[in-house]
C-alpha cells in the first residue's frame, strides 16, 4: 500500500480503544482497552498494521515512522523518568507483536530491550539486584539473538543447558549473577559467530532492529501456516507493542502468570490459570518451568491475588465473554500485559455461551454467535471407552480435551511424514514451540512433559481442537534417542499411545472409543440435562433450540437406505435432499445390471429392468416409510455404466487364464467386450446421467415407475409420502423435457393402475456450468433445482477430485493458492457465482422454484452461510453432518437479522 503523508502510524496507549483491532492489532486495541478502564498497564504505544502493510510492500518502513517512534519514546521517557538506554538507571521496553487475530506464539517478540553492557551495570544498581539484571541481559541476547539475528535458539539452550548442568542445579533461577556473566559472554560470542556481527550496544538500534522483525515475522513459514490452518487474511499485517518494562524475575516477591476468567477446557467458573514465580512472561508459555495452579497466588501473595480476581471480573463484564489474561508482579505490584478474548474448547464454548445468558451479559442471538459448526462436530467425535481395560503411563494436565490414538513421534517432521503416509500419530516433545506448528497439523494429538494450560502446545491445540495433554512430569521425554521412558516402560518411535485431553490420561496401547454424550443426544438416547452428560448436552440442547427456532434454510440428508434415513430424521433431518439410486444397484443386484449392460435385444433388457423393478420399489418403500410426511428427493442413475462392471485388469487376467486352461466362460468375455466398449479416457465427462437415461431405453422409465409405484403403496396403506424425481447431468433444456415427458406418462399409468393421485414433483441438479448459465430455461421443465456442488466444483475447476486431491492439492495449499480445498468449503468466488447466477435466473422464470443443494458442502459451516445468502430453501449434506448444517444455518439468519438491524 502507498504511503499517506497525513497518516498517523503511532499511538499510545491512551488514543485507542478495542475497536480498533483492524488499525492497532488485537493486543494493541486491548491494551489501550485496559488503560482506558483505569487498570494497571504499563505505559506504551502502539506501532500499527499500516506501517506493517507499508513495510512488507515495499521492504522499508514508512519515511514518518521513525521521526513518531521518537516523539512517543520521548514522551514515554518523560512519563517514567528514565530513557531507554541511559548508563545509569535505563528505560527498557518489550517489544511484541499483535494481529487483529490472535495467532498464539506465531510471531515475534523481544523483551529487555535497552540493555547493553554498560546499562546492565546501572540496572543491577538501580534494582539492587545483580542476579536480576544479568539474566534480565542474557535473556534479551538470547531472545534478540534468534527473533532478530536469525541464530539457531537451539545454541542459546545448550549453553544454559551447560551452564546448569556445570553448577550441578536443574533449573535456571539456580544461576546466580557470576554464572550469568559468563552465560552473557557466551551468548554474545554465539552471536557474532552466527550473525556475523556483534550484539548492537544502542538501544535505539536494538528498538528500531527489533521492530523490523516483528513486521518480518508477519510472513514466517510458521505465522503462514497458521493463518492457513484458522482462515485468517494474509494481507492483514501486524501491529507492534512497545511497553515499558516490568520484571518478574526480581525474586520471589515477582512473577508473572496467565490467568483466565473461567476454566477454557470445560468453560466452569473458578480460577484457572499457571503462575511462576521469579520468571519473565515467555517462561509460562514456553513451558521452561513447570508453574503452580494460579490458585496457589492466594498464599505467595494475597494483596495481589485478590487484585488480580476483581480486575478479572471486570474485564469478564466489560467483554462479556471469557477472557485471556497475561500479568506480571513486580515486587507486590501487579500490571496488565494484555486481555484478549480467550481461545476456548468446543464444550467450553457452548457452556460458556449459555451460562453469560443465564447472567444476563447477552442474549440467545449472541450466544449462537459465540459457537460454531465446528466445534459442534468436534463435541460429536468419540471418547475413550472407561469400562476398558487400559495400561496407565501417567496423567499431566487436561489441556484441550477428545481421545486420541497413535503412534508417538517426537518431532514435527516425522509427525508430517508419516501422517501423508496415511498413519495416525501422536506427537510427543518436552515442550512445542512455534516451530513445532506442521507436526501439530498433522497429528491426532499432542503430548509434553512440560508446560500447563497456558502453555504454547495447550493454548495452540486448544485453538485448533485438537487433543492435547501438558505437563506429564512423569514422562521422561528423550528428543534425540526418540523415546519416552515413564518408570521401566520405554515407549519408542512408532508405539501405539492413547491420550485422553478430559481428564489428562497417557496409555500405553489403543484404547477402545465409544460415542460422545452430544450424538447419544441428538440419538435421542440421552435427555439434554442428564446427570452423567453434565451440563454440556443441555448447553447444547439450548443452543441447537435457538437456531432451529431462527433459522431459514431447511436441512435434508443425503442417505440411500432407510437405516440412514432413520438416523438422519432423528438427527433433525426434515427430509431427504438425495437419495442415489445408483447404490441400490450394487451387491447382489450387481448381475442383473451386467444383463442390462449386455442385453443385445429389446427384449433381453426388458427382462433386466423387469427384475429390477421390483427390487428398487421395495427400497423405495422402505425409504418413504422412514421419511413419511418429509421430501425425498430421488436422483434418476447417475454414474458411468462401467463402474457396475468387474475391473478391466481383473477380468482380463480371468479371461486369459480360463483361456490358457481352454476353460472358456462366455459371459466373461462378453463383460471384457462391454468394458472395452465402454471404456472412456474421461468417464465422470462422459456417458453418465441424464445422458444414460436417454441412450438405454426403459432405465429411467423403470426407475421412475419405481418410485410412483413404491408412494402409491405408501399412500394406499395411510401413509405420506412426497417423492421428488431429480434428473443429473442436464446441461440443456431438451434434455429434461425429454426426460420429463416419459416420467409424466408413467406416473399417469401408475395413477391410473392404482386409483391414487400421486403429487409428484421433476427437477434437476444443477452440475455443469452450462446448466447454471441457461439455468432460466431449465427452469421452464424443472419444478426445482438440486445444486451438485461436487461435480459443479469439478467442471468449473477442470479437475477430477479423486486425482487432484492426492497430486497437486497439497502443494496448492501450501503455496496459499487454497486457502481451503474448494471441495471442502465453496469457491464463492467461481462456483459459487454460478449457483448465484442459476438461483436468480431460474426464479425469474419460475418464482416457486425450490432450490437446494445436495454436494457436500451443505454440510460445510461458511458454504452454508453462503446458501442462506443467495436465497436457498435447504441444504442438504451426510446424516452426521445434520446438525451441523441446523447450527450454522440458524447462525446465518442471527447474523444477517443483526447485520439488517445495524
Amino acid at each position: 500500500m502507498s504511503e499517506n503523508k497525513d497518516q498517523k502510524f503511532v499511538y499510545d496507549f491512551t488514543e485507542g480503544n478495542r475497536d480498533l483491532k483492524d488499525l492497532l492489532g488485537g493486543k494493541g486495541a486491548n491494551l489501550a482497552e485496559m488503560t482506558n478502564l483505569g487498570l494497571p498497564v504499563p505505559p506504551g504505544f502502539t506501532i500499527t498494521t499500516e506501517a506493517c502493510k507499508v513495510y512488507l510492500e515495499s521492504g522499508t518502513a514508512p519515511a514518518a515512522l521513525r521521526e513518531e517512534v521518537s516523539a512517543h519514546l520521548a514522551a514515554l521517557e518523560a512519563k517514567m523518568g528514565k530513557k531507554l538506554g541511559q548508563s545509569d538507571d535505563p528505560l527498557l521496553v518489550s517489544v511484541r507483536s499483535g494481529a487483529k487475530f490472535s495467532m498464539p506464539g506465531m510471531m515475534d517478540t523481544v523483551l529487555n530491550i535497552g540493555l547493553s553492557d554498560e546499562s546492565v551495570k546501572g540496572l543491577a544498581a538501580q534494582a539492587g539486584n545483580e542476579r536480576f539484571a544479568w539474566d534480565s541481559y542474557r535473556r534479551l541476547i538470547q531472545m534478540f539473538g534468534k527473533t532478530v539475528l536469525d541464530v539457531d535458539g537451539e545454541l542459546f539452550e545448550e549453553a544454559l543447558d551447560e551452564a546448569k548442568a556445570a553448577k550441578k542445579v536443574t533449573v535456571d533461577t539456580d544461576l546466580d549473577a557470576a554464572d550469568l556473566k559468563k552465560l552473557v559472554t557466551r551468548f554474545k560470542k554465539i552471536v557474532a559467530k552466527q550473525a556475523g556481527r556483534e550484539f548492537p550496544q544502542d538501544a535505539r538500534e536494538q528498538l528500531d532492529l527489533a521492530v523490523e522483525a516483528v513486521f518480518n515475522s508477519w510472513n514466517t513459514d510458521r505465522a503462514k501456516l497458521y493463518r492457513r490452518q484458522e482462515r485468517i487474511p494474509s494481507d492483514l499485517g501486524t501491529a507492534v507493542n512497545i511497553c515499558s518494562m516490568v520484571f518478574g524475575n526480581l525474586g520471589p516477591d515477582s512473577g508473572t502468570g496467565v490467568a483466565f476468567t473461567r476454566d477454557p477446557a470445560s468453560g466452569h467458573a473458578g480460577v484457572y490459570g499457571d503462575y511462576l514465580q521469579n520468571a519473565q512472561g515467555e517462561d509460562v508459555v514456553a513451558g521452561i518451568r513447570n508453574t503452580v495452579p494460579l490458585a496457589d497466588l492466594e498464599a505467595i501473595d494475597k494483596a495481589s491475588y485478590d487484585q488480580l480476581m476483581t480486575i478479572m471480573t471486570t474485564l469478564e463484564t466489560h467483554y462479556k465473554d471469557l477472557c485471556d489474561i497475561e500479568f506480571t508482579i513486580e515486587r507486590g505490584q501487579l500490571w496488565m500485559l494484555q486481555t484478549r478474548v480467550g481461545k476456548r474448547t468446543a464444550g467450553a464454548a457452548f457452556r460458556i455461551a449459555t451460562q453469560l445468558v443465564d447472567q444476563g451479559l447477552i442474549d440467545e442471538a449472541e450466544a449462537l454467535q459465540r459457537v460454531s459448526g465446528h466445534q459442534l462436530a468436534q463435541l460429536m467425535f468419540p471418547r475413550f471407552d472407561e469400562g476398558a481395560k487400559t495400561t496407565l503411563l501417567g496423567r499431566g494436565i487436561a489441556a484441550s480435551p477428545g481421545a486420541a490414538v497413535g503412534k508417538a513421534v517426537f518431532d514435527s517432521y516425522t509427525a508430517v511424514k508419516w501422517s501423508r503416509s496415511g498413519e495416525k500419530v501422536i506427537l510427543i516433545r518436552r515442550e512445542t514451540n512455534p516451530d513445532d506448528l506442521d507436526g501439530m497439523i498433522a497429528s491426532e494429538g499432542i503430548l509434553t512433559s512440560r508446560g500447563g494450560k497456558t502453555s504454547h502446545a495447550a493454548v495452540v491445540a486448544r485453538g485448533m481442537g485438537k487433543t492435547c495433554v501438558c505437563g506429564a512430569e512423569e514422562l521422561d521425554v528423550d528428543t534425540k534417542r526418540r523415546r519416552m521412558t515413564v518408570g521401566d516402560t520405554v515407549i519408542e518411535e512408532g508405539d501405539v499411545v492413547s491420550i485422553d485431553g478430559s481428564t489428562g490420561k497417557v496409555y500405553l496401547g489403543e484404547v477402545p472409543v465409544v460415542p460422545s454424550p452430544v450424538v447419544e443426544y441428538f440419538e435421542g438416547r440421552m435427555h439434554a440435562g442428564a446427570d452423567d452428560a453434565d451440563e454440556l448436552v443441555a448447553a447444547v440442547h439450548r443452543i441447537m433450540a435457538y437456531a432451529d427456532r431462527v433459522r431459514r434454510l431447511r436441512v435434508r440428508a443425503n442417505a440411500d437406505n432407510a437405516e440412514d434415513a432413520l438416523r438422519a430424521r432423528r438427527f433433525g433431518a426434515q427430509g431427504i435432499g438425495l437419495c442415489r439410486t445408483e447404490h441400490m444397484f450394487l451387491g447382489e443386484r450387481r448381475e442383473l445390471v451386467e444383463r442390462l449392460i449386455l442385453a443385445d435385444t429389446d427384449g433381453e433388457r426388458e427382462e433386466a429392468l423387469s427384475a429390477l423393478l421390483p427390487l428398487q420399489k421395495k427400497d423405495f418403500v422402505e425409504l418413504f416409510e422412514a421419511m413419511d410426511g418429509l421430501p425425498v428427493t430421488v436422483r434418476l442413475l447417475d454414474p458411468p455404466l462401467h463402474e457396475f462392471l468387474p475391473d478391466i485388469t481383473e477380468l482380463s487376467v480371468r479371461v486369459a487364464l480360463a483361456e490358457s486352461r481352454k476353460d472358456h466362460n462366455e459371459n466373461d468375455l462378453r463383460l471384457l467386450q462391454a468394458v472395452h466398449k465402454l471404456h472412456e479416457q474421461n468417464p465422470m465427462l462422459g456417458l453418465r446421467g441424464v445422458r444414460l437415461g436417454l441412450v438405454i431405453p426403459g432405465l429411467f422409465k423403470m426407475q421412475v415407475r419405481a418410485i410412483a409405484e413404491a408412494a402409491a403403496e405408501r399412500k394406499n396403506a395411510k401413509g405420506d409420502p412426497r417423492a421428488e424425481i431429480m434428473v443429473p447431468l442436464v446441461g440443456t433444456v431438451q434434455e429434461l423435457e425429454i426426460v420429463r415427458d416419459e416420467a409424466d406418462a408413467v406416473i399417469a399409468e401408475v395413477e391410473a393402475a392404482t386409483g391414487t393421485s400421486l403429487k409428484l414433483t421433476i427437477g434437476t441438479m444443477i452440475e455443469l456450468p452450462r446448466a447454471a448459465l441457461t439455468a432460466d430455461q431449465i427452469a421452464e421443465a424443472a419444478q426445482f433445482f438440486s445444486f451438485g456442488t461436487n461435480d459443479l466444483t469439478q467442471t468449473v475447476w477442470g479437475f477430477s477430485r479423486d486425482d487432484v486431491e492426492a497430486s497437486f492439492f497439497t502443494a496448492y495449499l501450501e503455496k496459499g493458492i487454497f486457502g481451503v480445498s474448494p471441495f471442502e468449503t465453496i469457491d464463492k468466488d467461481g462456483v459459487g457465482s454460478l449457483v448465484r447466477h442459476a438461483a436468480k435466473l431460474g426464479r425469474a422464470t419460475r418464482p416457486d422454484l425450490k432450490l437446494g443443494v445436495c454436494g457436500e458442502h451443505g454440510g460445510d459451516p461458511e458454504s452454508v452461510h453462503f446458501f442462506h445468502e443467495v436465497g436457498l430453501d435447504y441444504v442438504s449434506c451426510s446424516p452426521f453432518r445434520i446438525p451441523v448444517a441446523r447450527l450454522e444455518a440458524g447462525r446465518a439468519a442471527a447474523e444477517a437479522k443483526g447485520s439488517d438491524s445495524r
